[in-house]
């Protein structure tokens, strides 16, 4: 590949397609190349991300200008929004023709990005300087984007993404997943995080290949697009999944496109197995599970061809190296499926650091340069990695033992009376620690008893693992990403 991240080749294959409108190579080349020299003098430009060309062309033209990205949810609020622009104080927003940006954008200059439905330029090109060779170099640790974490324990911080280690994080990707020219990724996620825009976007650009936005998620895009469309990947999040499996035993035309598709990833959150066994059960295919986070890109994944590894996020993909620390922050010896340790890693694709904070980036990293994850696995006997569950919110101390939530969720969701499910841990005066499900039952008329709910775990797994109590909701607090937000989950009051 070229030193660039982005290898534009001046070529007729399609390399975006939103919609129904579809740009070539040779025209993504022109439209970012033609903008580029307008960014430059921005030092930096925020990027209003609705999930449409205009977006993906903006953030290339950043790109190929050596000028920082900050991509910024359509659906940011006021608070947030303010922060956010006075910590990275871009000197522009991009956004597409048309959209309507909130007032607190106002004070920045707006350069429209303007693509035309058709993909050509028939009045010539839209922007009148010299545009920017698509093999001029950049330098590879410079910031091509700074996107801000969701700031669940403060502001949210902007963490810099250098060419350098999204290029890396996408070539082992590339290595793990057989990744060519020839795959048509279609995905239907926001564009304004590493899932959706790094891996959804930049990927294929930098592979050479095509992908397909739906604009926003269906199931009826998706068996669309993988079947009559020729799409060969999918990515998604255990929600998207969820929606899939749930609709796979009515729809023929979905069963025959994702056991036509080449690869099914699911990230950001973990994938039940129940919804594994599901599609795996309908299609043939496996959902492919990886493991990544903002700071750190892509660390792991179940590489392709590798059978079913239903609620394993695989291997340290190449580069990456994984170890898990005990709370003293000495290093687990052992790799037995059991012992509960936080994950730390280091390679190539880790950030440069947090924009204006250089405390938070010396807290982030431990000595030798290893990143603290903040995230609790296990690690089996053959090298995988399961993920039990983040030590802030999800390790759960109790009756002496290390419990992660995340198995005991997905053994929750294993019952059939059991539509939704999340722990959490709360103070105990004996257990240090007691195990609470939060469950949305599949009837909410006739919920399954606690009782019963508590010995089903118990049976799955250790007895030290049941629920000490149950509560029920009407649905989970989830984030845009279909996260949930555990910290939203509090005791029902009366009144």
């Amino acid at each position: 590949m070229s030193a660039r991240l982005l290898a534009l080749k001046t070529s007729d294959r399609p390399a975006l397609r939103f919609g129904a409108g579809t740009l070539t190579y040779e025209e993504l080349a022109r439209a970012a190349g033609a903008l580029a020299p307008r960014l430059r003098a921005a030092g930096r430009v925020a990027v209003w991300a609705t999930p449409t060309a205009g977006t993906a062309v903006g953030v290339v033209a950043a790109l190929l200008a050596g000028v920082p990205a900050v991509p910024l949810n359509p659906r940011i609020g006021e608070r947030e929004l303010a922060h956010i622009l006075r910590d990275s104080a871009p000197g522009a927003v991009l956004a597409a023709a048309g959209d309507e940006l909130p007032a607190g954008l106002a004070g920045l200059p707006r350069i429209d990005v303007d693509v035309p439905a058709s993909g050509s330029y028939a009045d010539g090109d839209p922007y009148a300087e010299e545009p920017v060779d698509p093999d001029e170099p950049v330098d590879p640790e410079s910031a091509a984007l700074i996107v801000y974490t969701s700031g669940t324990t403060g502001p949210p911080k902007g963490v810099l993404l250098s060419h350098r280690a999204i290029a890396a994080s996408l070539d082992a990707l590339a290595a793990a997943w057989a990744w060519t020219e020839d795959d048509v990724l279609v995905h239907g996620l926001p564009l304004f995080h590493v899932h959706g825009l790094v891996l959804g976007v930049l990927g294929p650009l930098r592979r050479g290949g095509e992908v397909r936005h739906l604009g926003g998620f269906s199931v009826e895009g998706v068996a669309k697009e993988l079947g009559e469309g020729g799409g060969t990947m999918l990515f998604g999040v255990p929600t998207m999944y969820h929606r899939i499996a749930e609709a796979l035993p009515h729809d023929p035309a979905l069963v025959r496109a994702l056991t036509g598709a080449r690869l099914l990833v699911s990230g950001s959150a973990a994938l039940p197995v129940h919804d594994h066994e599901r599609i795996t059960a309908a299609t043939g295919r496996t959902v492919i599970e990886r493991y990544g986070m903002t700071e750190t890109l892509m660390n792991t994944s179940v590489p392709v061809g590798s059978g079913p590894r239903p609620g394993s996020v695989g291997l340290p993909l190449d580069g990456v190296e994984l170890r898990l620390v005990e709370e003293d922050g000495s290093v687990l010896p052992v790799a037995d499926g059991e012992t509960v340790g936080e994950i730390q890693v280091r390679g190539p694709n880790l950030f440069t650091a947090y924009l204006n904070r250089p405390d938070a980036t010396a807290a982030a990293f431990a000595e030798g340069g290893w990143f603290r994850t903040g995230d609790m696995a296990v690690r089996e006997p053959d090298g995988y990695v399961r993920i039990v569950g983040r030590k802030a919110t999800d390790l759960i101390k109790s009756g002496g033992y290390k419990i992660g939530a995340g198995e005991i969720e997905n053994a929750l969701l294993d019952h059939p009376g059991v539509r939704e499910a999340a722990v959490t841990g709360e103070p105990d005066p004996d257990l240090g620690e007691r195990i609470v499900a939060w469950i949305v039952p599949t009837d909410p008329t006739a919920p399954p008893a606690p009782g019963p709910l508590a010995d089903h775990v118990a049976t799955l797994l250790a007895p030290h693992k049941r629920p000490r109590e149950v509560r029920y909701l009407d649905a989970l607090p989830r984030n845009d990403m279909g996260k949930i937000l555990k910290k939203a989950l509090r005791e029902p009051t009366d009144g």
